[in-house]
């Protein structure tokens, strides 16, 4: 980068910084609405954890590698992103993460559709499935065992339980439970069978689904990594090829650049995520109703409680 462009640049960086910083105090005084302490922790709380990881190391020892062979800011920044969000490039990490999901609370039913049928009862079917059940549904499943334990009523330990693990499929397998812990009915073996036989029927199909599309994320993880790769080399080995980047309006238009990857990869994820259906069970403040007063049922779960009876 010629002199003459450095003094442009480090305005602009000063800008970015100065902006930056603007919007950092204006957040810090208004504050951000509270979030339920059911919902885990927050998108932004989730990525300054990963900030602090290897993979973040790995981003940011990318990024600066790539500043001082090329000079280039947009470039640095770009490629650290690049790098930071590639194992989930084309959404196929959150997409085998519910699978796993999915999966465990298969096993969880089935585990305590068995443990039901040795005539054992719900209260010490629950806490007798934490031992089988997976780590992506064990702190929920803990958490409703030390609700149970604490006396809070049945069907109220269950609506949470369905809340912290927000899932459409959880919810079907949970409103079973919550019928079954009001009526003491016969029948929850053999419901909490077929549930489970669906959910392992879900799960298959978005298998097969996301076979289909493993190919397709993989070409455009060559694509864009062929691309970005000879960018980076003819920077690096013939730089006078790519000279017109140096200055303002160069790094300008690496932005724009930039910005057009960003928009197909984005575009490839909504494509590649999953819809996910309404769920049955809802969350209208079950954490803030008192043990005497019922817990209102959707009119899903009243309309399946009227038919099984």
């Amino acid at each position: 980068m010629n002199s003459s462009d450095a003094l442009p640049m480090l305005a602009i960086m000063v800008g970015a910084v100065t902006g930056g910083g603007l919007f950092l105090l204006a957040v810090a005084l208004r504050g951000l609405p509270a979030r339920p302490k059911n919902q885990g922790p927050g998108w932004l709380e989730r990525q300054l954890r990963q900030l602090f990881s290897v993979r973040g190391a790995v981003a940011l020892i990318a990024g600066v590698l790539v500043l001082v062979a090329t000079g280039w800011v947009v470039a640095g920044v770009g490629v650290a992103l690049l790098a930071y969000s590639w194992r989930s490039l084309g959404g196929a990490a959150s997409e085998r993460k519910a699978m796993v999901r999915l999966e465990s609370l298969a096993t969880w039913t089935e585990s305590l559709r068995d443990t039901i049928a040795g005539a054992v009862g719900l209260e010490q079917a629950i806490p007798s499935s934490i031992r089988v059940a997976d780590v992506s549904i064990r702190e929920p499943l803990t958490k409703l065992v030390d609700r149970l334990h604490t006396r809070v009523p049945m069907h109220v330990a269950l609506r949470r339980f369905a809340d912290d693990l927000d899932d459409p499929s959880a919810d079907m397998i949970i409103a079973a439970l919550i019928i079954n812990s009001r009526l003491r009915g016969p029948g929850l073996r053999v419901l909490l069978g077929a549930l489970a036989a669906s959910v392992r029927e879900e799960l298959d199909m978005r298998r097969k689904v996301n076979a289909g599309r493993r190919s397709t994320r993989r070409s455009v993880q060559i694509v864009v990594g062929v691309s970005v790769g000879m960018a980076i080399a003819l920077a690096v080995l013939d730089h006078t090829f790519l000279s017109p980047y140096d200055g303002v309006y160069g790094q300008f238009m690496l932005v724009i650049i930039g910005a057009i990857y960003a928009a197909g990869i984005l575009w490839l994820r909504r494509l590649a995520t999953f819809e996910m259906p309404q769920r049955l069970l809802g969350t209208a403040g079950v954490a803030a109703v008192p043990a005497s007063v019922p817990v209102a049922e959707p009119e899903a779960v009243a309309a399946w409680r009227g038919g099984a009876a």
